[in-house]
C-alpha cells in the first residue's frame, strides 16, 4: 500500500481474498480494510489495491468514488455524514445541518479545529421513512427533528471535546 499496512490488516486482507470468489467481489471489503487502519483512501493507495487484487485502477477508483462511505481525504475521529435525499430534506435534513454546524463548530465539508468532527452530506442513508437521520461513523441516528433529540446523540461526543479542552 502506498502506507505501510499493519499485519493484522494484511492477514484480513488475505483471509477475504480467500472467501470471495473474484478478485472483484473482494473490492469493497478490502477497501474497508485499508480505510479502517488509513482513515482514508488516498489515489496511490488506491493504485496499490488495484495492484494487489489485479484489478484495472478505474474500476478501483470508480467503486471508491460511487460509495460515500469511502472516505478520499482525512476526516475526523466522528465522520458525522446527513442524509439529504429528498425524503429527509422535506422533514428537515438541512435544519438538521444548521443545527450540527452550530453544536460541531464546523461548517458542511469541513473538520472541525480539534479535529474531532467532519460533517457531510450523503444522498441517501436508506432510511426514508424515519429522516431526517445522519450516519456517525458506522451508527446510524434517526428521526432526528429537534435539538433535544440531536443532544442526546451527541451528548458523549461533546463530552469528549469538553475533556480534551480542559486537558489542554
Amino acid at each position: 500500500m502506498a502506507e505501510a499496512l499493519s499485519p493484522q490488516t494484511e492477514l484480513e486482507i488475505e483471509q477475504l481474498l480467500q472467501r470471495y470468489p473474484t478478485r472483484s467481489a473482494a473490492l469493497v471489503p478490502v477497501l474497508h480494510a485499508v480505510q479502517r487502519e488509513l482513515g482514508h483512501l488516498t489515489p496511490q493507495t488506491l493504485l496499490q489495491v488495484a495492484k494487489r487484487l489485479n484489478l484495472p485502477p478505474a474500476q478501483v477508483y470508480s467503486v471508491s468514488t460511487f460509495y460515500t462511505l469511502f472516505n478520499r481525504r482525512p476526516v475526523g475521529k466522528y465522520h458525522v455524514q446527513v442524509c439529504v435525499s429528498i425524503s429527509c430534506a422535506l422533514v428537515g435534513s438541512h435544519r438538521l445541518i444548521s443545527m450540527l454546524e452550530e453544536k460541531l463548530e464546523t461548517r458542511l465539508g469541513e473538520t472541525s479545529e480539534d479535529g474531532l468532527f467532519t460533517l457531510s452530506e450523503v444522498e441517501c442513508l436508506a432510511s426514508c421513512g424515519s429522516g431526517p437521520m445522519m450516519q456517525v461513523n458506522d451508527k446510524y441516528y434517526e428521526n432526528l427533528h429537534t435539538s433535544e433529540a440531536l443532544d442526546k446523540v451527541l451528548a458523549p461526543m461533546l463530552a469528549e471535546r469538553s475533556a480534551m479542552a480542559s486537558k489542554g
